[in-house]
Parts: structure tokens; C-alpha cells; sequence
């Protein structure tokens, strides 16, 4: 392959990122027998976010890229905190993303048992120890990187001494914390993590995958590098704070591989999300403390929030490609994946209508009873999309913010004695209102001019500066209507010393409207199935619907008016 190359999208070209050009040199160079293989490694301890996604879409892309494989391998080294609820939901999020792993998922656990073998095989080598110490003095030892560390009282145990303990402590002799097995590397290295890293700790806890039949469990370091040899992957590709781990992940592969294939880590930077968070932790966080609705509440950055937002796969997976991968560490404004979930949706969304906030609109001189349709177009970026006949009669909704009595010059809605077009049917003009005893608009009345009908040839002799849409009275059916916004008013929740991130919690992030009135092909609508609600904004049907009680959720907005509104 021309390690030159590039790759050429819509008529222009676009330079390889720093990854596919380590590849691509390793490619010519003939390194790995010209395999490529990545893998996706997550913790079962949560819900997979936006984040996540983009490293989703980089290793299995990576993989689609130059025809080799991609697996997913869990990381479950720490039963306290998995469960399968997650692994699932892992499973469904990469799968919905429209991505397929090579094979059956992997586990870290299915290598326990070579991981112990080669625990006690560093032991017998004298490089590695049982240590008495508890967590914070073995911390402690390890001192600045300026200074070098103390070495452990234990250190200098003998291999035998250090073996019997080890498999005591795997046949659950002591108790956690008790004894933890360390790699016996350099108390005085410059990077922290060589100065004898923790490989094993005792957990007295049963494991989703092997029961009890371990109460030791390996540490992420010890994992990582091992597992990544033992399924043959070559190019290992990490976030960036795992940079300062490669050393150690070398170092143990060196010390116990002896064939001249090694797994590359290459380290990309984090792409952060404005007004969101990212940490497992303060989204567990949101989730035990009944802030959200769960994990995919569609205020959520997870996979699976957004999914219930109504956002497509094909948006994230545009939205991975624009933020793209680099070696600096970035913030990417909210704003950029909302334009993508918008973009696509334009595409693809039906149009319908809908009215959310309604006020009752009686045309007088239309007659009563009758009822006719109107033909309208279901999506003008698509040709393919066709049209549908919507009923029209005396009595419409119309949105309540559509109407202002006493209205400024440049309001092209309506107002007493002026005319709009209704989408797709005729031009009405207002000439009354009703009210009730608290001066609220019960009722507007109007007149249309029947030779306005939209299609017909008389109608464009026609011309008015506003069109509304609008549902008829007899027709509509009710729904619930979710408006969710972002849940944070301030772009980094996060990143202010000494205040509590859900300090910016939006108190406005979530408003529930009930009877919403929608055009009636929207009966059948079906959980998952989204719409542009005209001059509203893109919904979906959410899982909380029930036959004749629709919930639509707000994706987006048809524009971005945070900006505005926030500056």
C-alpha cells in the first residue's frame, strides 16, 4: 500500500491522521505480516457516553479501513463494580453504532489463569514480591517524582517465601488488603508507575464471569499489555493519559514474551463535550440520585441517552469524523454534535405537523361539517419521500405563540386583520377573539378566501409574508411532548475548583407538555421512528408510549439557539 496515499471523500482529499500514518509506515515496512488488529477494551462499570463512541468509531473504523479485525474485549478485572447490565448494554450501543467485533466478545478474565502463571513465573525470577504493607503506606513510599521512593521492608523476600504467600493468597488465606503482589521494577524511576506497581490485590468478591473460584484479581496494568499479546493485537490505541502507562505495559510484556511480535499502544487525546460530563463517576452520580431518569435519560451523553433522544448512529459516527484525532486534548462545543444529529435528520425525518401549545382557530365562513384533505410534501430534501393527504376543517390548532393581538411591525404571524397561509391549504385572516374571564385566548376566529388553496393556480396570484402549520380539530389525537435541553447551563460543569458540579445543573432542561395536538398520521408512529415537527424542531417517539398515548422526545431544535440565548 502507498504509504502516501490519501483518502479521497466528495471530491476532495484528506490527509491521513498521526495513527493512520503509524500504520500505514508499519504496513510498508511489512511489520505484523501486514495485519492490522484493534480492539475496543471497556470497563463493565457503566454506561458506554459520547466519548467512548468516537474511540468506537476509531478502532473499529481503523479496522474496516484496512480490512483487519476488531475486538471488544472487557475489562473486568474489578468485580465490585461490574455488572452484565453493562456488558449488554455495551454490546447493543457498538452494534447500534453499526459496528460488528471479530468473533466472540473477549474477557480479561478469560486469561486469569495464564495471568497467574505468569505472576508466579516473575516471582520465581525475583521480579516480583508479596507486600504486608497496606495501600496508602505503599503509596506513600513512593514519594515525588523528584525524589526517589523507599523501598518496601518486604522487598527482599525470597522468590519461595514470595510464591508460598502468593498462593495463599489465592486460596483466600488472608483478607483484602491484607497482601497485595508487586512488580519489583525501580523505587527511583522518574515515572511513578515503574516504582514497583501493585499487579495483584485480594477481593473477596464473586465475579459475573468465574464465580468464586478467584479472590485475587490482576490490576489493569498487569491486564492490559498481556491480554492485548494474547489475542494478537497490533496497534493498541489508548486515550493519552495512559501515555505514562506504556513504559510499564513494555516492560512486562519484555519480561515475559520471547517472540518478536509485541502489540503497539499508540495514545490519542480525550475529545471533551461542553456543557456535559464525562466521568462514569458523576454520571453514576446523576443516575443514584434521581437527577436524571436513568442512564438514558435523552439528557444523558451515554450512548444509549442519545439513542432515546432520538439521535442516529450516522450522526455520531459524522460527528467522530469531524472532531477527528489528534495529540492535544480538546473541549468540542455541544453545538457541533447537535449540528450533526440536525443535519442528518433534515435528510432523512419525515415532516409533520404539530402543535404543541394550542389555541383553537374556528374559520366562519368555512362550511360546517365539511371536511377535505390537502396533499403535502413528506420531506423536500428527499424526492423519493412522496406526499400525504392531511385533513382540513373549520376547526384547527394552531400554535398559542403564533398569535399576538397587539403585535410589533415586524411580527408576520397572526394578527387581527392580517393574513397568513395555513401550510398547504388556504390564506385565513383574523377577525375576532374570544377570551375567558382572566383575559386569556380561548378561541380565534377567521375567514379564508376559498380560491387560496395551496397547488392550485389561483394561489400564487396570492402572496402573504407568514405560513403556519396547524393541525384540524376533529382530526388530531393528543400526545405528550418531552422538550429536553442540556442539562448544564455552564460549558465545563466540571472544571471549577470548590463547586460542585450539579451547582449547574439546568432547571430548564426538561419541560413536559400534555395535550400536544398532532396531525393524525402520526397515530401509528412507533417507538424509535423520528419526525421534524414543522417549524418546531426533530423529535422521536419515546419507549414511554402506549397505544393512544404518544410521548415524542425533542432531539434538537431545527437551529441552534443556545448561543443566543446563553451570550
Amino acid at each position: 500500500m502507498d504509504k502516501n496515499h490519501l483518502v479521497e471523500e466528495e471530491g476532495e482529499g484528506k490527509s491521513l491522521n498521526f495513527i493512520e500514518q503509524i500504520i500505514e509506515e508499519e504496513l510498508a515496512e511489512g511489520k505484523n505480516g501486514g495485519r492490522v488488529h484493534t480492539r475496543f477494551p471497556p470497563e463493565p462499570n457503566g454506561y458506554l457516553h459520547i466519548g467512548h463512541a468516537t474511540s468506537i468509531c476509531l478502532n473499529f473504523g481503523l479496522a474496516t479501513e484496512y480490512q483487519g479485525k476488531c475486538n471488544l474485549r472487557f475489562d473486568d478485572t474489578n468485580p465490585s463494580k461490574e455488572d452484565v447490565e453493562y456488558i449488554d448494554s455495551i454490546q447493543q450501543d457498538i452494534q447500534w453504532l453499526g459496528f460488528q467485533w471479530d468473533g466472540e466478545p473477549h474477557f480479561a478474565s478469560d486469561y486469569f489463569q495464564q495471568l497467574y502463571d505468569w505472576a508466579e513465573k516473575l516471582i520465581l525470577e525475583g521480579k516480583a514480591y508479596v507486600d504486608d504493607q497496606p495501600a496508602e503506606v505503599i503509596s506513600a513510599q513512593r514519594m515525588t517524582p523528584t525524589e526517589p521512593g523507599v523501598n518496601s521492608p518486604y522487598r527482599d523476600r525470597t522468590p519461595e517465601e514470595n510464591l508460598d504467600l502468593f498462593r495463599r493468597m489465592k486460596n483466600g488465606e488472608f483478607q483484602a488488603g491484607e497482601k497485595v503482589l508487586r512488580a519489583k521494577i525501580d523505587m527511583a524511576s522518574s515515572n511513578m508507575l515503574m516504582r514497583d506497581p501493585i499487579m495483584y490485590r485480594i477481593m473477596h468478591v464473586p465475579h459475573h464471569r468465574t464465580g468464586d473460584k478467584w479472590c485475587i484479581y490482576p490490576m489493569y496494568d498487569f491486564t492490559h499489555g498481556q491480554s492485548d499479546y494474547l489475542e494478537g493485537i497490533t496497534h493498541s490505541i489508548c486515550t493519552l493519559e495512559f501515555e505514562v502507562h506504556r513504559p510499564l505495559y513494555n516492560w512486562f510484556l519484555d519480561q515475559l514474551i520471547d517472540t518478536e511480535y509485541r502489540p503497539r499502544q499508540i495514545e490519542f487525546a480525550r475529545r471533551n463535550l461542553s456543557y456535559t460530563v464525562m466521568s462514569k463517576r458523576r454520571l453514576l452520580e446523576l443516575v443514584q440520585k434521581g437527577i436524571v431518569a436513568g442512564w438514558d435519560d435523552p439528557r444523558m451523553p451515554t450512548i444509549t441517552g442519545l439513542r432515546r433522544a432520538g439521535y442516529t448512529p450516522e450522526s455520531i459516527r459524522n460527528f467522530a469524523e469531524k472532531v477527528g484525532v489528534a495529540r492535544r486534548e480538546i473541549v468540542v462545543d455541544m453545538a457541533l454534535l447537535e449540528f450533526c444529529v440536525r443535519e442528518h435528520l433534515n435528510k432523512i425525518a419525515p415532516r409533520v405537523m404539530a402543535v404543541l401549545d394550542p389555541v383553537r382557530v374556528v374559520i366562519d365562513n368555512y362550511p360546517e361539517g365539511q371536511t377535505e384533505t390537502v396533499e403535502i410534501e413528506n420531506n423536500p430534501e428527499d424526492e423519493t419521500a412522496g406526499t400525504r393527504m392531511v385533513p382540513f376543517s373549520r376547526e384547527l390548532y394552531i400554535e398559542r405563540d403564533d398569535f399576538m393581538e397587539n403585535a410589533p411591525k415586524k411580527f408576520f404571524r397572526m394578527t387581527p386583520g392580517n393574513e397568513v397561509r395555513l401550510k398547504g391549504a388556504y390564506i385565513v385572516k383574523c377577525e375576532s377573539v374570544e377570551k375567558d374571564a382572566e383575559g386569556n385566548i380561548t378561541t380565534i376566529h377567521c375567514t379564508y378566501d376559498v380560491d387560496t388553496r395551496s397547488g392550485t393556480g389561483s394561489a400564487s396570484n396570492r402572496k402573504v409574508k407568514g405560513t403556519l402549520h396547524w393541525v384540524s380539530a376533529p382530526d388530531a389525537i393528543e400526545a405528550e411532548v418531552r422538550l429536553y435541553d442540556r442539562l448544564f447551563k455552564d460549558p465545563d460543569p466540571a472544571g471549577h475548583k470548590d463547586i460542585d458540579f450539579k451547582e449547574f445543573l439546568n432547571e430548564n432542561s426538561l419541560k413536559v407538555l400534555t395535550g400536544c395536538k398532532l396531525e393524525p398520521s402520526l397515530k401509528e408512529a412507533k417507538e424509535g421512528d423520528r419526525f421534524q415537527f414543522q417549524r418546531l424542531g426533530y423529535f422521536c417517539v419515546d419507549k414511554d408510549s402506549k397505544p393512544g398515548a404518544l410521548v415524542f422526545n425533542r432531539t434538537v431544535g431545527l437551529k441552534d439557539t443556545w448561543a443566543k440565548q446563553n451570550n
